[in-house]
């Protein structure tokens, strides 16, 4: 038996200057049920929910929005939460300088004789945390968490206010899969409770598992919908939809050619920042060959990415000991200058804090690393600037009428594009890339995935850190996984699937068992 609608979202058409980003788009969802929206990046999909959610009011767009039977014309975000529609977005939104309670009941404190009352509120914070599984200190400080414990604390503070209709914008993007899965059993379990979920995500495999319904809208327009059973999603549809073409296989075929060794580290030590005495990196040792893509394969906390910001210009934790040699020369890095300046290059996980000002344009952005190649008779030549910032908008198909729109207009994903366009225009040798497809559609991933084959065809040496270990399997040429701050393996990707490597990346006796190789190249 169908479930009566809570939401019609009629004729909605939002336009921004020069750019029409909705265009009469229609979406219908069921009372309690889990329904994916599904879309390239700037497709349409997060602004939409911005419209559903009264981050752009009434009045700044055309079209009806009918919730629970009547029609509503919300002026801000808190009036639509206060009826009941509570959305987290793609990009995280906590004050880092806060803790985990005091972003959780900002603006809806449990006040008892007119006082905030922190003990209840820090108990009713360990039992919201506990529904998302994470298990941490209350009074933990934001900035002291990982991007992918913020989004489960971001849905924690979701579930503490009175939800009927829970948006999801890219969830799981910065999860690891057991966490996602940890996601997704807690979406069963409020469709279980009458929770009806909007879910934006491109991972196809996790709309097939929990969604009821199916929602694609390509270049501002709704171009299917339909009705699922959860598991029975048609993913060759979805692509079609979205890109307007099939993609046959997921991953670009590539044929390797690895040359010399050009980047090697060793024995790399790193003291947390905030810990004394904890270690989040121990002695690694590993090196990458030119024309190489070398995976790096951990779960969440496991050490990655502090050891991939740490490497490029000791730009995270506590230096204690260990070498970097770049085409066998040893080399002292101790600034982020100074890795550039080296060839090495590295695109962040979180884009928003540490890959971008989001003040700035897309022009500026594209050649900020690099501000000597613009240059001329010892000022910067503007013509030189837009020539680079537009050569990078056309082949990383960056979705922007100009170079000179601000980068916090752009889509999460074309945002990730405007980052690696950055760190491509200073030429490096290295290129360190953390999660480069995190939050991007499936279309926009192959033409990522294409642009790392070229680099590595170029004769660079590509590390690459994923979540994503189908996407480990099918772009790198040796893995590597961390545990706890150790590298527990090295595995060429034909000898690797995705039970060793959770092995590897689940203890740390597996360094011996599965890898046999001390980490230095033979």
């Amino acid at each position: 038996m169908e479930h009566p609608l809570i939401l019609q979202m009629q004729g909605i058409t939002k336009v921004f200057p020069g750019v029409r980003a909705l265009d009469d788009v229609t979406l219908e969802v069921h009372q309690g049920d889990i329904h994916a929206i599904c879309g390239e990046n700037g497709a349409g999909k997060s602004t939409l929910m911005k419209v559903l959610s009264g981050v752009y009011p009434h009045g700044t767009y055309e079209g009806h929005i009918i919730y629970r039977g009547s029609e509503m014309a919300f002026k801000n975000i808190k009036e639509s939460e206060n009826a009941g529609i509570v959305i987290i977005h793609q990009e995280l939104t906590m004050i880092p300088e806060l803790s985990i309670t005091e972003n959780i009941f900002m603006g809806n404190e449990v006040v008892k004789h007119g006082l905030i009352d922190w003990d209840t509120s820090r108990q009713r914070t360990v039992e919201l945390l506990a529904r998302v599984g994470l298990t941490v200190n209350p009074d933990t400080l934001i900035k002291h968490l990982g991007v992918g414990q913020q989004q489960l604390v971001e849905i924690a503070k979701a579930l503490s206010k009175n939800v009927k209709l829970l948006i999801l914008d890219e969830p799981t993007s910065a999860l690891n899969e057991d966490d996602s899965a940890n996601l997704l059993d807690l979406m069963r379990d409020l469709k279980k409770r009458d929770i009806t979920c909007i879910m934006i995500s491109h991972k196809l495999n996790e709309i097939a598992a929990v969604s009821d319904a199916v929602t694609v809208i390509r270049d501002g327009h709704t171009v299917d919908t339909y009705a699922v059973e959860a598991g029975r999603v048609d993913e060759n549809r979805i692509i079609r939809s979205m890109v307007g073409r099939s993609i046959e296989n997921r991953y670009p075929e590539h044929e390797s050619n690895p040359g010399e060794v050009i980047f090697e580290v060793s024995d790399w030590r790193v003291e947390d920042p905030h810990i004394p005495g904890r270690l989040v990196c121990k002695d690694s040792t590993f090196y990458v060959r030119a024309g190489e893509i070398v995976g790096f394969a951990g779960l969440m906390g496991a050490g990655r990415t502090e050891l991939m910001r740490s490497i490029f210009g000791r730009n995270y934790g506590i230096h204690l000991g260990g070498t970097i040699k770049v085409r066998g020369k040893q080399v002292r890095i101790t600034s982020v200058a100074s890795a550039i300046r080296q060839g090495i290059a590295y695109v962040p996980e979180d884009r928003k804090t540490l890959g971008l000002n989001l003040i700035d344009s897309i022009r500026m952005t594209i050649v900020s690393a690099n501000l000597k190649a613009i240059k001329r008779g010892g000022l910067l030549d503007p013509d030189k600037e837009y020539q680079a910032a537009e050569k990078y908008r056309q082949s990383l198909r960056i979705k922007a009428p100009s170079v000179g729109i601000g980068v916090n207009t752009l889509s999460g994903g074309n945002q990730q594009k405007v980052v690696l366009g950055k760190w491509m225009f200073t030429e490096p040798d290295v290129l360190i890339l953390d999660e480069p497809t995190r939050g991007i559609d499936v279309g926009a991933k192959y033409e990522i995935y294409r642009l790392i084959h070229e680099l590595a065809d170029q004769g660079k040496a590509v590390v690459m850190v994923s979540s994503e270990l189908p996407e480990l399997l099918g772009m790198a040429d040796r893995i590597y996984t961390i545990f706890e701050g150790s590298i527990t393996g090295e595995v060429e990707r034909s000898e690797a699937d995705q039970v060793r490597l959770m092995r590897m990346m689940t203890d740390t006796s597996a360094s011996e068992s599965e890898s046999g190789k001390d980490g230095n190249p033979s």
